[in-house]
């Protein structure tokens, strides 16, 4: 039977059926300080986790339960993670007393009640939580994340994106008016059955989708005005603007990883040396992130937490172009999440998180 020691924090997580809930568990089999009391899910309610998810080792015993327990596990544990679809959480997290709480999706990622309903298109039902939970983007975030009780969790291709740009915003590198495109594994999609996401449709096509419309161009746009304004405030260049980001998502037939390329325009005077030097100083006590020589693949990555980053200058053009990869399961969602999680805890924050990429 599956039993718990009274000495790991207890952990909880809402959706435990989805593809980032079953990372997020097989994430949590490593953790030394963390062990999984509960799971919830809707169609699953009553079954064995390890008959739902058989890749699955240590969780022999424990059952799925009903969505209708939400509140009491909440209430039980230390620490819960929800990985409901956006929309969701919104309805059910703010009524829960979990002395820690992660969303992994979308409902608690932007500010503004208005741009909620702009991009996710609906109202959104619990305005006055908009900017009570910290952002968890750990590399850029993690003073406030040690602090925090209440994480959004970034969204896949906002990590890759902002990871891509922060260090061109810091250090005033680059015009604000970027250009991405990006490309993502199926699972990104969700588990959800769509006609797209059919073995005969997505084999052997590429095609972009949401261009100009996906949910994750404000998440990205917020956090690097954020940056943004923190570095006009600390330097006497005020000619800053407003990020602009034309962002372009594609789906290729590949289970996970996400591959970014960010063009920017450099600013004037600007070197390849200037670029280097900006990325490895913002990264330079990051666990997770790389900075390159080369421009990395998906699978480098996969299977981990880390993300690689590659930036260059195009002097011919004097534009910046980066590439980002990471696994959108893991650095893109439940890896992110873990690392989170042991800052809120005062942890290693690598606990969990310490095996590489899977190859091939």
């Amino acid at each position: 039977m599956y039993a718990m020691s009274n000495c790991l924090k207890k952990v909880c997580i809402l959706g435990a059926s989805g593809y980032t809930g079953a990372e997020l568990l097989r994430l949590l089999t490593n953790h030394p300080q963390f062990e999984v009391s509960a799971v919830t899910g809707s169609k699953s309610a009553g079954e064995s986790l390890t008959a739902l998810c058989p890749h699955l080792q240590g969780y022999e015993g424990l059952r799925i339960s009903p969505e209708t327990d939400t509140a009491k596990l909440a209430a039980e544990c230390d620490l819960l993670f929800c990985a409901l679809p956006h929309g969701q959480a919104m309805r059910i997290l703010p009524g829960l007393t979990a002395a820690r709480m992660i969303d992994l999706g979308g409902d608690f990622r932007l500010d503004s009640a208005a741009a909620y309903e702009t991009w996710y298109g609906e109202a959104h039902s619990a305005p006055s939580e908009l900017g009570r939970w910290v952002y968890g983007l750990c590399e850029l975030n993690r003073e406030k994340i040690c602090t925090a009780s209440r994480i959004a969790n970034p969204g896949c291709y906002a990590t890759a994106s902002i990871l891509a740009a922060a260090p061109l915003m810091q250090h005033e590198l680059a015009e604000p008016d970027l250009i991405i495109s990006a490309v993502s594994g199926l699972s990104g999609a969700g588990k959800t059955l769509k006609a797209e996401l059919h073995f005969a449709h997505a084999f052997e096509d590429v095609r972009a989708y949401k261009i100009g419309a996906h949910q994750h161009i404000p998440e990205i746009e917020q956090a690097l005005n954020t940056i943004t304004r923190a570095a006009n405030c600390s330097s006497d260049n005020c000619s800053s603007g407003k990020v602009l980001l034309s962002f372009t998502p594609h789906l290729v037939p590949m289970t996970r990883g996400i591959h970014v390329t960010l063009i920017a325009r450099a600013r004037p005077g600007v070197t390849q040396d200037m670029v280097r030097e900006a990325y490895d100083t913002t990264y330079k006590n990051a666990r997770f992130v790389k900075v390159t020589g080369a421009p990395s693949g998906t699978k480098e990555v996969r299977g981990g937490n880390g993300a690689k980053l590659y930036p260059v200058l195009d002097q011919r053009t004097g534009k910046i172009v980066v590439t980002a990869v990471i696994d959108n399961l893991v650095k893109g969602a439940a890896g992110q999440a873990l690392q989170n999680a042991n800052l809120m805890f005062g942890l290693d924050e690598g606990l969990g998180l310490t095996q590489g990429g899977l190859y091939p």
